[in-house]
């Protein structure tokens, strides 16, 4: 069922008004990969009438005002992806294509979205009932943070886009009880997961180093970074506060995850799978080949790579949907116009992280000291692949469906350290779920480089891998290859590092690479404080960085030729 985006949708449903209206900076995909289409499907399953304004012209008040005003509160969404990522490339060089636009044009998201669309609204209602920031853009600009950018450290956007209240992570839970305070009459500012601003601090709360202070003092950014990431575990995280020139961020502790069952209904909710026919009509989005006939299957990551922020939005656990619920959508799928019998994607952020977890954590929270695969899978994960195995086994034996593809990437050193099950694993994959290509992303082969990225520095997984992969290949008498994702300019990274690279991959891999992105400083990760603060901030020591884009361009040039 499509949410309504126009008044006539909204009267055929017999609505006099709308609880709710959501503003996101992508084309209105009804999809669960689409954060804002899940927060406005969890709304209407718990009774709110809600409506979504996609892509508003913020030159006019035609867009922003056609649904009215809704009676509980507005939720402003960036969209998938930060704005600023999505509008410009690590050398700031404007993007001329965005896959979430009609037509593929990059024209319709507004730099800062997040804050243009607050403003959008403010414009043209006096009054306006409280606006909501969320979404990724939100979420990871949810206190002081380096933006690339502009080059310096910037207040919450809390307070820059002068909104009312912020929700972060994947939240679900927070929304449902921001909803249910605000149509009590109550206030939300107890909601799990919720930022807002207050003239005073929380003293039960732990006090981050204030903007002014993180602005001025590279220690205190990277001690703030310290006590921001620590805390983002609902079972062992404490609440926040930070002093943002006279007045207070407060951010509560994170709300707790989902069960599987709850995730699951999640999942199962009435979307469409397409985009709005008033969407539509302007142009498609190339989004939707991608996420039409695919199944996520969990969310969370182990990795934590420092240039990663997917375990400060998403979180370190890992949860996953029951193998039922995945079967279930797989045979939906079937009955869905233009299905051809290929499920383009099974996975979540990483593939091959369904389905097992450490017990510790899920019942005292991720560790402060060590990480779960860093240097290496810590024992306490137990990891196993056999139920990710058994799912891929159930899924392609289904009547009509043909492939089952794997196209969200796979951890590589985890299948190495699979004792168990890895091999068979591996061999099964590239027997049955490779598209032609199979992506890996070991980001480098220098041993400090991978050190400072937080990413496996035995590259003896990476090769023997690569090695198991074209024996089974040949086994099978399959057309099919490896393709390798390789970061330049990270933080610590010189040319000379990038050459050893280009041999390495030559003579290791065979291969002259072309994925090679240079890297890009995204708000609340570490390689970002190790950017702007030319430090490792987990040894103190200075580092190397690449500021100058000819030199970052000459170090993609190296590896690609």
């Amino acid at each position: 069922m499509f949410l309504p985006t126009t008044q006539k949708e909204v009267k055929q449903k017999g609505w006099d008004s709308l609880d709710v209206i959501l503003i996101t900076g992508d084309s209105y995909i009804d999809s669960p990969y689409l954060g804002i289409s899940i927060i406005g499907h969890v709304l209407l399953e718990e009774g709110y009438r809600v409506g979504i304004i996609a892509q508003p012209d913020i030159q006019s008040p035609d867009d922003i005002t056609r649904l009215g005003e809704p009676n509980l509160f507005w939720g402003v969404s960036a969209g998938s992806v930060d704005s600023m990522i999505a509008n410009y490339t690590a050398l700031k060089k404007f993007r001329k294509h965005d896959d979430y636009t009609p037509g593929g044009k990059n024209n319709k998201r507004p730099d800062r979205a997040t804050i243009v669309y607050t403003n959008l609204i403010k414009r043209y209602f006096d009054e306006p009932a409280p606006i909501v920031l969320g979404g990724i853009e939100a979420s990871l600009r949810r206190i002081a943070h380096y933006d690339y950018w502009d080059n310096y450290i910037r207040r919450s956007v809390l307070f820059d886009a002068k909104a009312d209240y912020l929700i972060y992570g994947m939240a679900e839970r927070s929304v449902v009880d921001l909803a249910n305070s605000l149509n009590a009459g109550s206030s939300p500012e107890n909601v799990k997961g919720l930022c807002y601003i207050s003239q005073s601090p929380d003293y039960e709360y732990i006090r981050l180093p204030a903007y002014q202070e993180v602005q001025q003092e590279d220690e205190k950014f990277i001690q703030m970074f310290k006590m921001f990431y620590r805390n983002n575990d609902p079972k062992n995280a404490h609440g926040l506060y930070q002093k943002m020139d006279t007045r207070y961020l407060i951010q509560n502790p994170p709300a707790y995850y989902l069960e599987q069952e709850e995730l699951n209904e999640v999942y199962e909710l009435d979307y469409e799978y397409q985009q709005h026919p008033y969407y539509e009509k302007k142009g498609q989005v190339k989004a939707l080949d991608t996420v039409s006939n695919s199944i996520p299957t969990h969310r969370g990551c182990y990795g934590e790579c420092n240039f990663c922020a997917i375990s400060v939005h998403e979180g370190r656990q890992v949860r996953w949907r029951s193998k039922e619920s995945i079967l279930q959508e797989a045979k939906d799928i079937r009955n869905r116009s233009g299905f051809k019998g290929y499920i383009n994607d099974l996975g979540g952020p990483t593939a091959n992280m369904y389905g097992y977890e450490c017990k510790k954590k899920t019942t005292r929270g991720s560790c402060k000291d060590k990480n779960c695969i860093y240097p290496q899978v810590c024992s306490s994960l137990e990891l196993n692949h056999s139920k990710h195995l058994k799912l891929l086994r159930e899924l392609r034996n289904l009547n009509g469906i043909k492939k089952v593809f794997i196209n969200s990437g796979l951890r590589f050193d985890m299948i190495m350290q699979d004792k168990k099950k890895g091999e068979e694993y591996l061999k099964e994959i590239v027997k049955h779920h490779v598209s032609g290509q199979l992506k890996i992303a070991p980001e480098h082969i220098d041993r400090q480089v991978l050190k400072n990225m937080r990413k496996p520095v035995n590259n003896s997984y990476l090769y023997n891998f690569v090695d198991k992969f074209y024996e089974y290949t040949q086994e099978i008498e399959k057309d099919q290859y490896l393709t390798y994702y390789f970061i330049a300019a990270h933080p610590g990274c010189t040319e000379k590092e990038m050459k050893d690279l280009q041999k390495t991959a030559t003579k290791k891999l065979g291969t002259t690479p072309k994925q090679v992105q240079i890297f890009t400083p995204t708000p609340s990760t570490w390689s970002s404080v190790m950017y702007y603060t030319e430090k490792n901030p987990f040894t103190g020591r200075n580092l190397f960085v690449e500021k100058n884009m000819q030199k970052k361009q000459k170090q993609k040039k190296i590896v690609t030729g």
